[in-house]
């Protein structure tokens, strides 16, 4: 009998266990049993709906009560500080200006109307949430707003003629990247026009007129005496910014070039040449090199090593060595043999690009003669550059005006005669070439002329030889038989 009993409870565990009564095997009876099921804590959405609900209450009559007496405070706040303003500026400016009110119609005997439109606004919120999107409810909510708060502005007719004045109806044109880059290049242009008018050939004596800062003044006096015994070192910084000032003539002056060393002339020369365009570091050379170089050559009938390195690196700006220092030498009709001779080295040993040193024989082939102008021309000659015809031609003539000359001409000449015969004899016209056979009959020398001579009757002239090879193109037979 107890058996049964046991078993009895067995059935009935089993089947609290398993309430559909349906059969299950032991070993996964026994595994159920041991877990326990876990509770759920999420709840019914409908119910908790309702709990928000009435959760939720409506606002109580003293706070908002409260609420309505603390806005007619700050309405009335605001309207003292919107009259303590307009007394102001009609103290000061004796203008009447109209007076600016807030109304916010938000009077005691309003309260009960306005609480009940609240409250019927807050329960068609409620009825809202039921059912509706975001969206509607944003638009509830600026329909229940309206007409809470109310603005009147009162504006004169002078305050309406400004405003109107700001509002034009005029249309203008857009200014687009392109155009405000213009503007601002035409400005940057006619700024550098005026300066350079106001500093140009007269840059030295028109600068004069301006005054510097005495402590300008003060500091490249001080420079001027730095300069002067200066052998090697470093520079002053405000004499390396120099050539960076649009009056570096004016201040240049202040440093009185006239007592700088040798040294400090090639370290000038250094700093200009690579610092300035090739129209400023003209004005430099002109100015300050060339009469430094001519004095100390007619002083000590020899250069100083720094100023010959000076002269070496002006020719780093071709263009400003030929206009400042080599055309102007010519051209002053006093220019010795000894500085020909020193400056034309320094020709011979630097390569010089070819359109500067055609440019400078053509000017000084059209210049006065003179002895120094046949070094210069027999040195650039020797540099055996492709020359343009053009300069071919106006060396001819250079040679050729001397027919009429009686003149005993000097041995440079007939050197520098020879030497373009020997670079360029090919270069010239066959009635070039008979022109300067005619010359060399009226000025010969003894050992030169017979040299000139063979050089013209053993070479072939330029229009020769084009229409040699004319010719050979039109007799070529091309035979394509068998």
């Amino acid at each position: 009998m107890g058996k049964m009993k046991q078993n009895k409870h067995l059935s009935a565990s089993r089947q609290s266990a398993d309430p559909i009564g349906s059969k299950v095997a032991l070993a996964d009876e026994i595994e159920s049993l041991k877990l326990a099921k876990a509770k759920s804590n999420q709840q019914d959405p409908k119910t908790s709906k309702k709990k928000l609900l009435e959760d939720e209450e409506f606002v109580n009559e003293k706070i908002s009560a409260k609420i309505l007496a603390e806005a007619r405070r700050q309405q009335s706040e605001l309207q003292d500080e919107i009259d303590e303003e307009d007394e102001s500026l009609d103290f000061n400016h004796n203008i009447k200006k109209p007076v600016k009110t807030l109304k916010f119609n938000l009077k005691e005997d309003d309260n009960d109307h306005k609480l009940n439109k609240i409250k019927s606004n807050f329960a068609q919120q409620q009825k809202i949430r039921k059912g509706s999107d975001s969206d509607s409810e944003s638009d509830v909510d600026d329909d229940s707003n309206e007409g809470i708060y109310e603005q009147d502005v009162q504006i004169n007719e002078e305050d309406q003629k400004a405003f109107d004045l700001f509002m034009s109806n005029k249309t203008q044109t857009k200014r687009t990247i392109a155009d405000l880059i213009m503007e601002k290049l035409t400005e940057k242009k006619t700024e550098i026009q005026t300066q350079m008018s106001e500093y140009g050939m007269d840059g030295a004596q028109s600068q004069m007129n301006v005054k510097l800062d005495d402590r300008v003044v003060k500091v490249y006096s001080q420079i001027k005496e730095i300069l002067s015994k200066y052998r090697s070192g470093k520079l002053p910084k405000a004499f390396k910014i120099l050539p960076s000032l649009t009056n570096w003539e004016h201040i240049l002056y202040i440093t009185e070039p006239d007592v700088w060393s040798a040294a400090a002339i090639y370290q000038a020369t250094r700093i200009f040449a690579s610092n300035l365009n090739a129209k400023m570091a003209q004005r430099f050379f002109s100015l300050v090199v060339l009469p430094r170089i001519r004095d100390d050559i007619s002083e000590y009938k020899r250069l100083n090593f720094h100023l010959y390195m000076a002269l070496k690196k002006s020719l780093f700006k071709p263009a400003a060595f030929f206009k400042g220092i080599l055309l102007p030498l010519c051209e002053s009709k006093n220019c010795t043999l000894r500085e020909a001779i020193i400056i034309g080295s320094i020709l011979a040993k630097t390569s010089i690009p070819m359109l500067h040193s055609a440019a400078a024989l053509l000017k000084i082939a059209e210049m006065e003669y003179s002895g120094a102008n046949s070094i210069f021309i027999r040195i650039l000659l020797d540099k055996k550059y492709a020359l343009p015809y053009r300069v071919v031609d106006a060396i001819v003539n250079h040679f050729v005006q001397f027919m009429n000359d009686h003149r005993d001409l000097p041995v440079l000449w007939h050197q520098s005669l020879l030497t373009f015969v020997q670079r360029y004899k090919s270069d010239i016209s066959s009635e070039q070439k008979e022109a300067l056979l005619e010359l060399i009959k009226k000025h010969t020398h003894h050992e030169i002329t017979n040299e000139i001579r063979r050089e013209l009757t053993n070479s072939k002239c330029r229009d020769l030889e084009i229409g040699e090879d004319n010719n050979s193109q039109h007799s070529m037979d091309f035979n394509f038989d068998d």
